[in-house]
């Protein structure tokens, strides 16, 4: 299948471009950066997904990653950005799948304000994607990751005492690999035909952390 990813110069988005590879698929990328994926069956574009988007035919699956984290530009880029990226490839003959890599943040609140914000509104965009592409029996579902293990949480990874303080606040210790989230990913655009408009979320039991005090 011709599967369209947006960040995929690196952490999540690179890793969901390399399974989709490694299991066949025709995998175009498109990042503000180059990409050090080489394959044949992968074609790359330097854009911005809030500027001009590449010409693009016959996209059967969509999965918008694209994000920024506390930049200012949070609101602009996750939310305005993927609605655009969606409103240009999705809506089609061939289109068999759109996932939205949202955050566990869109549910708890408990991240920086613009970011929580912009995840939360993909979710919601999610649920509107979902009803418009029904017509094309796709599906349209968001996946909400809690920490990952990825160069942008370095600062927290790399301090011992933050670190604690982050697994004391999850029922199973540990964060998930970018490896993980792109199988998620896989399954849910792939292997899944029925599920549709719904948030998935993956985050090792922090949201249902729960201390008991009698």
């Amino acid at each position: 299948m011709k599967v369209l990813i947006t960040g995929t110069s690196k952490g999540i988005g690179k890793a969901i471009a390399e399974k989709f590879l490694s299991c066949g698929h025709e995998v175009v990328g498109i990042d503000v950066l180059p990409s050090a994926i080489e394959n044949a069956r992968y074609s790359h574009f330097v854009a911005d997904i809030l500027g001009e988007l590449p010409a693009l035919d016959g996209v059967e699956i969509l999965i918008n990653n694209a994000g920024v984290q506390d930049s200012g530009r949070d609101i602009d880029v996750n939310l305005k950005g993927s609605i655009r990226v969606t409103e240009k490839y999705a809506f089609q003959k061939n289109v068999k799948s759109v996932l939205f890599i949202a955050s566990s943040s869109a549910r708890t609140g408990a991240e920086f304000p613009e970011y929580a914000a912009s995840k939360g509104g993909l979710v919601a965009y999610m649920k509107n994607v979902a009803l418009r592409v029904a017509k094309y029996n796709a599906t349209a579902n968001s996946l909400s990751p809690g920490g990952v293990k990825t160069a942008l949480n370095d600062r927290v990874m790399n301090d011992p005492e933050l670190w604690n303080r982050i697994m004391n606040e999850t029922l199973l210790p540990k964060w998930a690999e970018a490896e993980e989230i792109a199988e998620w990913t896989y399954f849910m655009t792939v292997v899944n035909r029925s599920m549709t408009a719904q948030d998935l979320l993956i985050d090792n039991g922090e949201d249902a952390k729960a201390n008991f005090i009698w």
